[in-house]
């Protein structure tokens, strides 16, 4: 017999996407990086590829965007955020992608770049 899934611990688990955009992107150390702007998903299997991160700026103003791969963020409830390992240096010289671009799948060379900057594992597998 298959155990059952405690429901609650399942729903804990759960997030809708509109609570997710806008969440902070934060170091370990709980400084700041940026904020989640965009998902990204894949459109067969409905897993988040990418989260597209606003980055510098003030007030909107001068501000940038990366995207990063989704597998490279964690959430940490003691930061109610999102946690990146990465400092501000890999981030201002990582591949950028504006949240009004292009689809990210539609540049297939560009996807197998971010994910080796990040070392990340594509989400489309090997």
């Amino acid at each position: 017999m298959t155990p059952t899934p405690d429901t609650s611990e399942q729903a804990r688990s759960l997030i809708a996407h509109d609570r997710v955009v806008g969440t902070d992107v934060r170091r370990p150390d709980g400084t700041k990086v940026g904020r989640i702007e965009r998902l990204m998903l894949d459109k067969r299997s409905g897993q988040v590829a990418y989260a597209v991160m606003s980055f510098g700026g003030f007030l909107g103003l001068g501000e940038g965007f990366h995207t990063l791969p989704w597998a490279v963020l964690r959430f940490s409830p003691e930061h109610d955020a999102y946690v990146v390992d990465v400092t501000e240096a890999q981030l201002r010289d990582a591949p950028p992608r504006s949240p009004e671009g292009t689809d990210p799948a539609e540049d297939h060379a560009w996807e197998e770049r971010v994910h080796r900057y990040y070392n990340a594992a594509p989400y489309w597998g090997l």
